[in-house]
C-alpha cells in the first residue's frame, strides 16, 4: 500500500543530502515523499546541532506533532514520528524521555537502517533508538532511486571531523573523518547526471580532507574532482566546506587547470585573532590563512572567496574583534556567513570562563555583517558590464523570468526569456545590475546548451 513521508531538514547542505538518501531508503517500502507533514504517514525531522537553539526548535516542533498524532489516533489513523540527524545523535535518550510519543530516533550514521528501525518499532509496539557509529558504509546500503535530479545536486563524499574545534559538536555527532570510495561516488554522480543534474556540489564536514580508496589506488580530493570531471553531461563542480589545514597543492592547482571546477572557494577563518583561533583549536594562524588565499588567487585570479566567522567566542576582547575586522578587510570576501557564538553542550568552549555578554555579541555581529555586506555588494557590482556563463535552474518569480547561478555562485535573474531558455542550459549573460544578494542580466547572442 502506498504511504507518504515528509522530511523536514534543518541546517546544513549535508542534512539536505541526507534527507534525500532517507527518501531513497524508504522508496522500496512504498513511501512517496511529500511536501506537507500534516497528511503524511511518516514525519522525519532531520536535525542540525550547529544552529542556535536547535534543541529548543526541535521540541517545539515535536509538541505540534504530538497534537497531530493524537488527533490522528482519534479517527483511527496512525502518524509515525522520527527524529534524525545530529540532535538525535547527541540527545537521543533525552528526546525519548521528554517526548515518549516519538517512534524513531536515529543518528546521521545510521539512516541506512531506517527500514529496519521502522519494522522494529512496528513489531515491538514501542520506540526504536539507534545512535551508534556502525563500521559499515551507509552509502553502500541505500539504493539510488531518482527519476529526476535538481540541476544543481548535492553529493556527499566525506563525513565526520578529526579537528575538534572547541565550539563544535560535529566530531561527537558525525564521528571521525571518513571518505567514500571512488567507485561509489562516481556511480552516484553518474546517476545524478543521468537524471538531470548539470552541476554537482561535493559535500563534507571537511570535504578537502577527502582521501578515498579507488580501484587504482588512493585518491586525493583533487584527483577525485578530476575523475568526476570526465563524466559526460556534467558541466560544473563545486565543493563545501573546506578547512585551511587541508587545502593541498594539487587542489589549488585544480582551480587553475580544471575548467569544470568553479571559481568559488568557501574557506572558514572564524576569527582574525590568533589568540582566539588558538582557543578555538583551529590549528592555523591568520597569517597562514592569508598566505593560503594569496596562493589560491595566484592560481585563479578571479576566484570568489567566501568565509565563516564567529563573534563573541569566550574571552574575545575588543582587540580580538578588531583583528577580525582587519582580517576581513585584508582578504576581501565575495560572500560570508557570520554568527554569534552560542554554547553547545559537551563542547570545551561551553565551559570556558569569560563568556561574552549577549548585547556585546549583537553589537559585534552587526558591525561585522555591515562590513561583509559592503564587500559582497562591491564584488557583485564589479561584474556589471561583464558577461558570465549562467546555469539556469528554474523559472524566476516574475512572468517570463528565469533564474540561475553564475560561476561565482551568485543568483542571476534574466527577464523575458521563459520559453527561449530551458532549465539545465548554460547561456552567456551580460550583467546589467548588481545587488547584495543577486544580479540581473540579459542574454548574449553566444550561447551553449548543457541539456538537450
Amino acid at each position: 500500500m502506498k504511504k507518504t513521508v515528509f522530511i523536514k531538514s534543518y541546517g546544513c547542505q549535508m542534512n539536505l543530502y541526507d534527507s534525500g538518501r532517507m527518501a531513497d531508503a524508504l522508496a522500496p517500502l512504498g513511501f512517496e515523499r511529500v511536501d506537507d507533514g500534516d497528511s503524511a504517514d511518516l514525519v522525519i525531522l532531520n536535525t542540525c546541532h550547529i544552529r542556535e537553539k536547535a534543541t529548543e526548535k526541535l521540541f517545539s516542533e515535536l509538541g505540534r506533532l504530538k497534537d497531530l498524532k493524537l488527533a490522528r489516533a482519534g479517527v483511527g489513523r496512525k502518524l509515525t514520528i522520527a527524529v534524525a540527524g545530529c540532535v538525535a545523535q547527541a540527545e537521543g535518550q533525552e528526546i525519548l524521555r521528554r517526548m515518549p510519543y516519538v517512534d524513531l530516533v536515529f543518528g546521521p550514521q545510521t539512516y541506512h537502517r531506517l527500514p529496519a528501525l521502522l519494522a522494529r518499532a512496528e513489531r515491538d509496539g514501542g520506540y526504536a533508538l539507534d545512535t551508534e557509529f556502525p563500521p559499515e558504509d551507509k552509502f553502500d546500503h541505500i539504493p539510488i532511486v531518482r527519476d529526476t535530479s535538481p540541476v544543481s545536486a548535492f553529493l556527499s563524499v566525506q563525513e565526520g571531523c578529526d579537528k575538534f574545534c572547541t565550539f563544535c559538536v560535529v566530531p561527537y555527532t558525525r564521528g571521525a573523518e571518513t571518505s567514500r570510495n571512488v567507485e561509489s561516488i562516481e556511480s552516484e554522480a553518474r546517476a545524478l547526471v543521468a537524471s538531470g543534474a548539470r552541476e554537482l556540489v561535493l559535500l563534507g564536514q571537511n570535504v578537502n580532507a577527502y582521501h578515498g580508496a579507488g580501484l587504482d589506488g588512493s585518491f586525493s580530493f583533487a584527483r577525485l574532482i578530476a575523475r568526476l570531471s570526465q563524466i559526460d553531461g556534467l558541466e560544473r563542480i563545486r565543493y563545501t566546506t573546506s578547512h585551511p589545514r587541508d587545502m593541498q597543492d594539487d587542489l589549488i592547482e585544480a582551480h587553475s587547470t580544471n575548467s569544470k571546477l568553479m571559481p568559488y572557494l568557501h574557506l572558514p577563518l572564524q576569527s582574525g585573532s590568533n589568540r582566539i583561533l588558538a582557543a578555538m583549536n583551529r590549528q592555523h594562524r591568520v597569517q597562514d590563512y592569508v598566505r593560503l588565499i594569496e596562493r589560491v588567487r595566484t592560481a585563479r585570479p578571479d576566484i570568489a572567496i567566501a568565509g565563516d566567522f564567529i563573534v563573541g567566542f569566550p574571552g574575545e576582547a575588543d582587540a580580538d574583534f578588531e583583528a577580525t575586522l582587519d582580517a576581513v578587510r585584508e582578504v576581501n570576501y565575495a560572500a560570508a556567513f557570520s554568527f554569534k557564538y552560542s554554547p553547545r553542550p559537551g563542547t570545551p568552549a561551553a565551559a570556558m570562563p569569560d563568556q561574552v555578554p549577549e548585547p556585546l555579541k549583537e553589537e559585534r555581529l552587526t558591525r561585522l555583517q555591515a562590513l561583509l555586506t559592503e564587500q559582497q555588494l562591491a564584488f557583485n557590482r564589479s561584474l556589471v558590464g561583464k558577461s558570465v556563463d549562467v546555469l539556469f535552474e528554474k523559472p524566476g518569480r516574475h512572468p517570463g523570468q528565469m533564474g540561475g547561478r553564475s560561476p561565482y555562485l551568485q543568483a542571476v535573474h534574466v527577464d523575458g526569456i521563459s520559453g527561449h531558455v530551458r532549465t539545465g542550459e548554460i547561456h552567456r549573460v551580460e550583467i546589467i545590475s548588481g545587488q547584495t544578494m543577486s544580479l540581473a542580466g540579459r542574454l548574449v547572442n553566444s550561447t551553449r546548451a548543457a541539456a538537450e
